[in-house]
C-alpha cells in the first residue's frame, strides 16, 4: 500500500476564506507496521487567536508570537509530505488551510485528501458520533495526548486509519487495502458498503 500521510490543523476559527489562519499543524506517516514518521510545528500567522480558541487548544497568543513564520513551517511540511497521499479527519476543514496557507507560498495544493471521517460512517455506522474523540473511545484505542492539538489528533486519527483498514481487510478477506478501495467507500452510499467493498474485490483480485 505504501506510506500515507495523515494530516491535522489548529486554527483561530473556522473558515480559511474568511482570513482565519492556522497556529499549528502536524503530519503523520503510516505504512502497514503503524507509525512510521511524525512532523509538528506551531505557525505564526499574524492572527490573533480568539478565546475561546485559545481555551479549546491551549495554544496561546504568546505562544504563537514565539512560533516560527508560517510560511517557514509550509516549506517544511511539503518537504515532509514528498508528495505522498494525504488523509484528515473532516478533510475538508484542512484541506482548506492547507490550500489557502500553500497558496501564500506559492505552492500548489495536493488534492484528493481521503477523509476518515467519511470511511468512519461507513465503517462504523453504529458510533454515536463521528467525531474523532468518539471514534477513539468507540473502537477502544487508548488516546496519545490531548485532543485538539495537531500532533495528538494526527496520531489518533492514523490510528483510527489502521483499525479501519485492518477491519476491512478482516471483514472481507482482502490481501490489502488499496487506497482507490477507501476513496470508494468515501463516497459510496452510507449503507452501502458491503456492496461498495464486494465489487472492488471482484475487480481488483478476480477468482
Amino acid at each position: 500500500m505504501g506510506e500515507r500521510v495523515i494530516i491535522d490543523f489548529e486554527t483561530t476559527g473556522l473558515s480559511a476564506m474568511q482570513g482565519d489562519r492556522a497556529t499549528e499543524v502536524a503530519a503523520v506517516v503510516i505504512d502497514e507496521t503503524g507509525i512510521v514518521g511524525r512532523f509538528q510545528s506551531l505557525m505564526n500567522g499574524g492572527r490573533r487567536i480568539p478565546p475561546f480558541v485559545q481555551a479549546l487548544t491551549g495554544i496561546s497568543n504568546a505562544m504563537i508570537r514565539q512560533a516560527p513564520r508560517a510560511e517557514e513551517v509550509m516549506r517544511q511540511l511539503l518537504d515532509f509530505i514528498a508528495g505522498r497521499p494525504l488523509v484528515a479527519h473532516n478533510a475538508a476543514f484542512d484541506h482548506g488551510f492547507l490550500g489557502a496557507e500553500l497558496d501564500r507560498i506559492g505552492a500548489d495544493c495536493p488534492t484528493g485528501l481521503l477523509c476518515s471521517m467519511k470511511v468512519a460512517r461507513r465503517v462504523y455506522p453504529e458510533a454515536p458520533n463521528h467525531r474523532i474523540e468518539t471514534l477513539i473511545r468507540h473502537v477502544r484505542i487508548e488516546a496519545t495526548g490531548q485532543y485538539h492539538r495537531a500532533l495528538a489528533d494526527a496520531e489518533m486519527t492514523a490510528l483510527l486509519w489502521l483499525r479501519m483498514e485492518h477491519k476491512l481487510q478482516s471483514d472481507f478477506d482482502l490481501p490489502e487495502v488499496p487506497l482507490e478501495l477507501m476513496q470508494r467507500i468515501q463516497t459510496a452510499p452510507c449503507k452501502a458498503l458491503d456492496k461498495c467493498v464486494v465489487s472492488f474485490k471482484r475487480r481488483a483480485w478476480p477468482a
